[in-house]
């Protein structure tokens, strides 16, 4: 599962993924009960590969904030969503030192926390941006070039 296909739908619960594309929209399978729902344009929808997090020099991408988090835990699940606002907040200063306290607020945590756990639960761990993949098959293609020049 592709982790650009992911999404947040304002007013459901849980992430779906992409399915299909509609003229209007798109088809959206639920991550939770797999359920599927037309989502049109007039949905507030949030791919999840587009969504940062602030902290006080930059905005952080989301699946770098997620990779910290399996980093930390093994890329098993973390702590639990319903969990203290303080032990969120202590736990999120550990995974993101930097971010800004003023502009991202409990429920943000809670929803991060709850969404990492979500995916590590559908076998979803692999967070790296797929950027890097082309820049490494551009680097060997590079060196097979050079390799035939030098023959």
């Amino acid at each position: 599962m592709n982790f650009d296909k992911i999404l947040s739908i304002a007013g459901r619960p849980g992430l779906w993924e992409i399915k299909a594309q509609t003229r209007n929209g798109v088809v959206a399978q639920s991550l939770v009960d797999g359920k599927k729902l037309p989502v049109n344009i007039q949905n507030n929808i949030s791919i999840l590969a587009e969504i940062a997090i602030y902290t006080y020099t930059e905005e952080v991408p989301l699946r770098e904030v997620f990779q910290s988090i399996g980093e930390k835990n093994n890329f098993e699940k973390t702590i639990s969503h319903k969990s203290s606002k303080s032990e969120l907040e202590a736990f999120f200063q550990e995974i993101l030192p930097e971010y800004d306290e003023d502009r991202v607020y409990a429920s943000d945590i809670k929803k991060i926390v709850q969404w990492y756990n979500l995916l590590v639960e559908k076998g979803i761990t692999d967070f790296a941006k797929k950027e890097d993949e082309n820049e490494v098959e551009e680097e060997n293609t590079e060196e097979e070039e050079n390799t035939e020049e030098t023959k």
